[in-house]
């Protein structure tokens, strides 16, 4: 059985006999660490335009790959977006990475009364994504938002979408049986998933995100998480209820 071509994730169109040049750490991958030959197999991707075969190329340092056949259409459905506070570099690195299997659609970083990690480095997370993207096979990669604070983010939400906040405090419907209802409700909103920072939301922020006409909160059971696992945990259940855990992975030796 032969194994799958590797996948990289291009900004350039996808069209059949498209040249689409390769960045320097993308040839030295492909070249150095996998020793790929001239002519072998590359999958790209770009989110927009599905997935392609074609084939590799070399002209001194520089690296390409000519597309040439269409493997899967661009048919990825939306998943939720994830509200959360900036936390320390690796914790958050993982929940990127993990949120990015998980389907999570946009990553949307607030800055709440308790978060004490203000640095925040976009492009970093963003390769981030993007690994993880290649390799879990999705044909997209989320967009990362700039941080906002909390009241910033609200003043702009976005029409049509609802808030499903995870409440480490007070009373809140456990996760499964709001996912339930929504699912029962088939309202069609886009949803966006809200973990808190280390310490939670203050006391303040509960009291305003509950308040909200379009936040749902809930329970993600007995133990306190750390942020990163609740964003994990939600977005794993909300995949069990209202995402695409029902279809199996491609089979990408076939063909």
């Amino acid at each position: 059985m032969a194994k799958p071509p590797p996948r990289l994730f291009v900004e350039s169109p996808l069209v059949t006999g498209e040249t689409v040049a390769l960045e320097k750490g993308q040839t030295h991958y492909l070249k150095n660490v996998l020793r790929l030959e001239v002519g072998a197999t590359v999958a790209l991707f770009n989110g927009r335009d599905g997935e392609w075969h074609g084939a590799f190329g070399i002209s001194g340092n520089a690296g390409s790959v000519v597309a040439e056949t269409l493997q899967r259409t661009q048919s990825e459905a939306a998943g939720p977006g994830l509200m959360f506070a900036p936390i320390k570099k690796g914790p958050m690195e993982i929940m990127v990475q993990k949120a990015t299997e998980l389907g999570v659609a946009r990553l949307n970083p607030v800055i709440t009364d308790f978060t004490d990690v203000v640095r925040f480095n976009r492009a970093r997370l963003r390769a981030t994504a993007v690994e993880a993207a290649e390799q879990c096979d999705r044909l997209s990669v989320p967009e990362i938002e700039d941080p906002l604070s909390l009241s910033e983010r609200l003043e702009n939400w976005p029409a049509n979408t609802r808030l499903l906040l995870a409440a480490e405090a007070g009373t809140a419907m456990p996760i499964f049986e709001a996912l339930a209802e929504i699912k029962a409700a088939g309202t069609g909103s886009d949803w966006v998933l809200a973990v808190g920072p280390v310490g939670g939301f203050s006391p303040a922020e509960h009291e305003m995100l509950r308040e909200l006409p379009y936040a749902v909160p809930v329970g993600l059971g007995p133990r306190l998480l750390k942020a990163e696992t609740a964003a994990i945990a939600a977005l794993s259940c909300w995949q069990s209820i209202l995402g695409d855990w029902d279809n199996r992975p491609i089979d990408r030796n076939a063909g």
